[in-house]
Order: C-alpha cells, then structure tokens, then sequence
C-alpha cells in the first residue's frame, strides 16, 4: 500500500483530497485520451460539505464520493460529452482507495449500467444550474442581488485541479467577492433586520415570554453572526456549518463568548449586557472598515422603554448613504439579497424561481 494510502474502515479521507487523487492517479489520462489537455478544465467545486471542507464520516452515506468535474471547451462538449462519459465507465476502477468509484443505475432499475460520480459539463452549464446565468463577464448589481451566498460559496470554495485557459480562474476570481455597493447594501440591509427585532427580546421579556425571548435572542445572534461574515468580506454557508464557518473569522474570539452566554440566558437580564456588548463589538468592527463616517457604538434605551439596544438603523442609513448606485439606492424597500428575505431551501436551490426575484428591484 502506497504511503498516503488510507484505510477507510480505520481513517475517513477528505472528499477534496480524495477527488484530487482520483483525478491525478485516473481521472487526467481518460480525460485526455478523449479531448487536448488544454481544451478542458478540472476542478473539485460546486455543492456539499465536502467542497467546503466541512465532510467527515457521517457525510459518506450519501451524494459523497471519488469524484470531480470536467470542464469541456463548448465547442467539444456536444461531440465528446458522451464518448468522455462511456471512457469513464469503462476504465476508472470500481473502488478507489477503499471508496465506492462507480455506482449503480437507478433503485427502479437495478439491472442499468453501473455510472460514476465524475460530472461531465461547461462553465456555461455550471454557471446557469448554480446562478441561473451562462456568464458572469457582464454582472450588474441587481444580478448579485439575486445570487445566494451559499450558491457563490460552492463557485468559489473547493480547489481548482487543472485550467489552461485559465476559464474557472476568471469566474473564481469575478465571483469571490461582493462588488462595493453591493456589499454596502447587503450590510445595511443585515443592520435593518437587527434593527426591526432589537427592541423584541425584552419587550417579550417583560410579557412574561421568556421562550419568545430565547426565540428572539437566536434570530438576533444568527443576524449578527451574518453581519460578521459580510463585515469580513466572506461567504456565510447555510445554516448546517454557519457555526463551524464562523469560528475561522477574525472577530470570532472576540463574539463566541457573548453569543454563547446570550443564547444561554435563562432571562432578560442575563441577555441585555451579552446582546449589548455584540452590539459594541460589530459597531466597532464597522468602524475600521471605512465604509461610513465613524459611528457612535455604544449601545443605548430603545426610545423610553427599559431595553439597551443598538439602534441598528442609525448604521443602515449611513450605509445606504454611501451607496453610489442608482439602481440600488432606487429599491423602494431595505429588503437586501434574496437570502436576506427568503430562507427557503426549495426556493433559493432553483435559479429559475429565484432569478425572478430581479423583478421586485426593478
């Protein structure tokens, strides 16, 4: 057994490490018995927790495997699609190292071909099933508006195995960051949502509801957690590995202690000063970027009543203040980015329902 060998009964292996093994042991000569090596492209990118880093045993029992995709030149893929697909069936192995390479055909028919886990596609493909467009070398800001985080995370995550033309390099690097207005709108519209529940946690306090406190107090930390990623110029992952993602930010250290203790208080008055001090820490935070004139980040009463909140929309106007595109400070409502008003899965998964949602900005 060679030494980077891995015994899958006693060791899990990443499903990125093992995709570049399968490519660069297997996978690059098939490839290249079909098409020129510098016609397509190879990549380990899209959706699951493996292309996130994320993967560990439990996530092997399903949509997990040796696998990674293959980016044919546009001109080739109608010609070659099928003959590259018969290649790889015909010559990856059945197991490699230790793990399921070809799978069978559909439950309903148990007699069909045995296939394998390599997507076969284009960039244009790619982009349209994961954005909804063929192309992202015209993007204008009411289109990002339309593109989920977690969507840009899969394009952008992972790691990139082969590119001559430098095609996914270019989409990679046009996709990995908010342009500026965009930005600044997505972080106003994050200090909205604060500011229309910051006042609700000790108003249902003191109603004597101290689960719809908790229920509030959690909805709180996640906008703010959201807050910190836009802050920090990164993609926020959905909400299985938000947790996970956010403990690589920088500000983590700092927030984990009082984002625990909040959504660990047993009532109001164990709440305020953990919620207030989140608050201090992001307006500081906001300060060092730049984006606004300096802010006062000291928390204060909601209007006459008991409760210490940020006033979070004092930090949203002074956003939208510095947005210079017209398209955006033309939105009649702070709604923010589709994932900022519609946490459906079943919604934000199809780009042909969610590109719709361009309309409402128009």
């Amino acid at each position: 057994m060679p030494s980077d060998e891995v015994d899958p009964r006693t060791d899990f292996v990443p499903g990125l490490r093992l995709g570049r093994m399968l490519y660069e042991e297997e996978g690059r000569a098939i490839v290249e018995s079909v098409v020129p090596r510098e016609s397509y492209s190879a990549a380990f990118i899209g959706k699951g927790s493996d292309v996130l880093g994320y993967d560990a045993e439990r996530s092997t029992d399903h949509d997990w495997g040796p696998r990674f995709q293959v980016f044919l030149h546009p001109d080739l893929y109608e010609s070659t699609a099928t003959v590259l697909d018969g290649e790889f069936r015909r010559r990856l192995p059945a197991v490699f190292r230790g793990f399921e390479v070809r799978t069978r055909g559909p439950e309903e028919d148990p007699a069909g071909s045995a296939t394998h886990l390599v997507e076969i596609t284009t960039t244009a493909l790619c982009l349209r099933r994961h954005l909804g467009m063929d192309s992202v070398s015209d993007l204008g800001v009411l289109d990002w508006l339309t593109f989920p985080e977690q969507r840009l995370l899969e394009l952008t995550a992972g790691e990139v195995f082969h590119d001559p033309r430098g095609e996914l390099a270019l989409i990679r690097g046009k996709l990995a960051a908010y342009p500026r207005d965009v930005w600044l709108y997505r972080m106003a519209c994050q200090w909205q949502r604060l500011a229309q529940e910051e006042a609700f946690a000790g108003r249902c306090a003191e109603a004597g509801d101290f689960l719809g406190m908790k229920v509030v107090a959690a909805r709180i930390c996640r906008d703010l957690m959201k807050l910190s990623f836009l802050m920090e110029r990164t993609y926020a992952p959905y909400d299985k590995w938000l947790g996970t993602a956010f403990r690589s930010l920088a500000c983590a250290p700092r927030m984990l202690p009082y984002l625990a203790a909040a959504l660990e208080a047993r009532d109001y008055a164990a709440l305020e000063p953990n919620l207030a001090a989140l608050y201090g820490l992001l307006g500081e935070l906001h300060n060092t970027l730049g984006a606004t004139g300096p802010m006062d980040c000291s928390p204060r009463r909601y209007i006459s009543r008991p409760f210490v909140v940020m006033r979070a929309d004092r930090f949203a106007n002074a956003l939208l203040s510095a947005v210079q595109s017209g398209d955006l400070r033309r939105i009649p409502v702070r709604m923010g980015a589709i994932d900022q008003f519609i946490d459906s899965t079943d919604f934000i998964e199809h780009p042909e329902t969610y590109r719709k949602v361009l309309a409402l900005y128009q």
